[in-house]
């Protein structure tokens, strides 16, 4: 195991290419994880069909994977203390490359489910623990690079999923959209196995049981209600699965802080800096994961654009993402994250108060500027944001800070969808009957859907719009991180054989 830097050594320079093979590992199986969840919501149509059934019962093919993922996130970071980080992440890809191929076998809706549930189980994990273990890998100086490079496949695997599963499904068969995942889940755990660095194991006294239980409680049951708040914010669904979450998350909160050994360490929000930084985040994610989904269901349901048509058309936004992740890293080392939120989330509105004036004449080269400067946007600021919050938490809490931002950003996803999805049929229902357009048929209502489709979105961006520019000014006051004089010598050096 390699032995601490001493102060009185000099730092040997530290070089990206040095750790690229362990990142390859990691980020194919981030990568795999995100596209699968992503090109599942084109087949769900075609698995009506095949399966014989209605799309409510196959919609549980989304929502167990998601209540499985918000499940198992919390326990991601004392897993890796208890385990180490290094048998998690392999043993998630495992368990997610395993369940793709079972995904891709059952002749019944109700298997499907129960292996998509099994999916999540593994894909849960990958997220928080390769955040943890890429900001290991990097020495403090360096550590928004390389989580730049962390942050590609998560904003490009979004974009390339209803792309290749489009064509998967038009031209081949749904299965495949299981199957690739197996050439893909092999690589990262081979190259995984091979070169990811042994993290040492931290001395866990025992486990936090009343934790275990009431943190995937509350955050699957948040998650599930807000959910069904797309659809009712007052049916029981909805109203069982908040109340259930709320209480669940409540006790947890009482329970970890006063536990000795706590499942997630929530005492780091008396950090001002920290608990104000992940707020930002959470209007960060809005308007983010709020633009991911909006403009997709304006091109489908108002434009008639299928799914292969759509993500060809928001295409621009991955590759422009793509572009500035490594920047936004390399400028976060440079000039810490303050900026890079201010000019990022500038960014994203200038493109949500273009994608406001869309119209039944939009075409996808009208959305060409807008959707470079939305990917731009969350380029920039994305992964820095998520790099200033590990970086404002105590090092040896960095595997629990990354479970805990990732169960709320599951949360804050679902929230995002819910409340947007709301607005927009709040705004589509006000128009219509503001117009006085008769409805006597179905015919009628989706003709009258359409007429009003338009002013309905532009209206529900300009909420989004609103939310991005608070954001802007709340970016202001995020405060660079301090730097401190033996930072490296006292960053945990629990890796083997690698700086």
């Amino acid at each position: 195991m390699s032995q601490p830097i001493t102060s009185g050594e000099a730092e040997p320079e530290f070089k990206i290419s040095s750790i690229l093979v362990p990142l390859i590992a990691i980020i194919s199986g981030i990568f795999m994880v995100i596209l699968d969840t992503t090109a599942m919501n084109v087949a769900l149509s075609k698995l009506v069909v095949d399966f014989k059934t209605d799309l409510p019962t196959i919609q549980w093919t989304v929502t167990g994977y998601m209540l499985a993922t918000a499940a198992v996130i919390p326990l991601a970071g004392w897993l890796s203390d208890r385990f180490g980080a290094k048998n998690v992440f392999l043993t998630s890809v495992i368990l997610f490359t395993v369940a793709s191929v079972l995904c891709a076998t059952p002749n019944s809706a109700e298997w499907l489910i129960v292996f998509r549930i099994l999916q999540g189980l593994g894909g849960g994990f990958v997220m928080p623990v390769a955040m943890a273990y890429v900001f290991r890998l990097s020495p403090p100086n360096k550590i928004g690079q390389v989580m730049g490079m962390l942050g590609v496949p998560i904003l490009l695997a979004p974009a390339i999923g209803p792309i290749l599963s489009g064509w998967l499904v038009e031209y081949h068969s749904w299965h495949w959209i299981f199957l690739i995942n197996l050439p893909v889940g092999i690589f990262s755990f081979i190259f995984g196995l091979w070169k990811l660095p042994a993290v040492a194991r931290k001395k866990v006294a025992g486990f936090d049981l009343p934790g275990m239980i009431l943190g995937p409680i509350a955050f699957a049951s948040l998650s599930y209600g807000i959910t069904q708040g797309a659809e009712s914010w007052t049916s029981d669904k909805t109203l069982w699965g908040i109340i259930i979450g709320a209480v669940a998350l409540i006790a947890f909160i009482i329970v970890e802080l006063n536990s000795k050994l706590p499942l997630l360490e929530l005492r780091v929000f008396k950090s001002v800096d920290f608990s104000f930084g992940i707020f930002v985040q959470w209007v960060l994610q809005f308007c983010l994961f709020g633009a991911i989904f909006l403009l997709p269901q304006f091109l489908q349901q108002a434009r008639g654009y299928g799914a292969f048509d759509t993500g060809m058309t928001l295409f621009p936004q991955a590759l422009a993402s793509a572009v500035m992740m490594p920047i936004g890293g390399y400028l976060f080392d440079k000039i810490g994250v303050r900026w890079l939120v201010v000019v990022g989330l500038s960014l994203v509105s200038g493109a949500i108060f273009q994608y406001s004036h869309v119209s039944l004449t939009t075409e996808g080269h009208d959305l060409i500027l807008p959707l470079i400067m939305a990917g731009s946007g969350m380029g920039l600021m994305m992964m820095p944001l998520n790099s200033h919050l590990i970086k404002k938490a105590p090092h040896d809490l960095v595997s629990r800070v990354t479970s805990l931002t990732s169960a709320m950003q599951q949360v804050i996803n679902s929230f995002a969808v819910a409340t947007l999805v709301t607005i927009l049929s709040s705004r589509v229902n006000s128009s219509i009957a503001a117009k006085n357009i008769p409805i006597n048929s179905p015919t009628d209502m989706q003709k009258a859907m359409l007429a009003v489709a338009p002013e309905a979105f532009g209206q529900t961006f300009h909420v989004m719009l609103i939310v991005a520019i608070c954001g802007i000014f709340l970016g202001l006051f995020l405060r660079r991180n301090k730097a401190q004089p033996n930072e490296v010598v006292k960053q945990e050096v629990a890796l083997e054989g690698l700086h």
